[in-house]
């Protein structure tokens, strides 16, 4: 049986993720900029995706992982991010914990393993 999030569209989820970091003095820029480094996209692509309320089956099937997502590691709800079997829920665990890590207010270049 497929997990609700993935029939979800990004759009649904991206404002519950720019209020969590913006609680922190985050901003929505800083939301995209993880998300882009993440998934491959540019802004406008992006963008597209979230006017055009894309699941986030088909978001994650049309990205390009950022090759250095092997450095993503820790835990999200108590589940290592590395230790994730399905793949689509990997690649949105890793999301999730960019997303926390920038909440947390780690560096920008230290979220995007820079």
């Amino acid at each position: 049986m497929q997990h609700r999030i993935f029939t979800t569209a990004v759009a649904d989820v991206h404002p519950l993720y720019v209020t969590k970091v913006e609680k922190k003095g985050r901003t929505r820029a800083e939301v995209d900029e993880v998300i882009r480094w993440l998934t491959g996209f540019d802004q406008t692509t992006l963008q597209g995706h979230l006017d055009a309320g894309t699941t986030f089956a088909d978001f994650f099937d049309a990205a390009t992982l950022n090759p250095h997502t092997d450095l993503i590691t820790g835990s999200v709800c108590g589940v290592k991010v590395q230790e994730v079997e399905d793949p689509l829920m990997q690649k949105i665990r890793f999301l999730d914990k960019l997303v926390d890590e920038l909440a947390k207010g780690k560096a920008m270049d230290k979220v995007l393993r820079g």
